[in-house]
């Protein structure tokens, strides 16, 4: 029995800005809100913010955890217009990386979790 991802839970140190940064980068990638915190894709795919507990740390590049999540998007001129729309609406957007033939665009939400959207061509794998 094959299982797929069905959720991603977030916690945020400072929601006013999660919900900001996440309330912009979700829907131009095709999410919609729920209710406060909850998106979906509408394809069974749910994200979920949560206020992180005092005292705890950020993410670190190569720590133990989640280092980053990705989702595949449809062309190198998608990946671009994202990036295009982001810093449009106010997101310091990084510039876009090339992977050898994938082309990334990796964005640090306001607690460092990275967030990765990437076009693959034909035959690639996202990992590997």
């Amino acid at each position: 029995m094959a299982v797929k991802i069905d959720h991603l839970t977030i916690a945020n140190r400072d929601r006013a800005a999660a919900d900001r940064h996440y309330g912009i980068l979700l829907p131009l990638v095709g999410f919609e809100q729920r209710k406060a915190g909850i998106w979906t894709d509408g394809a069974g795919f749910w994200i979920q913010l949560i206020t992180a507990k005092a005292g705890t740390g950020p993410y670190e590049r190569y720590g133990a955890g989640l280092n980053h999540w990705g989702l595949a998007m449809e062309s190198r001129e998608a990946v671009q217009a994202l990036r295009e729309a982001l810093i449009a609406a106010g997101i310091d957007a990084q510039p876009l990386q090339e992977l050898g033939g994938a082309t990334a665009l990796f964005l640090p939400d306001p607690d460092g979790l990275r967030a990765e959207f990437t076009f693959y061509p034909d035959g690639m794998d996202p990992v590997g």
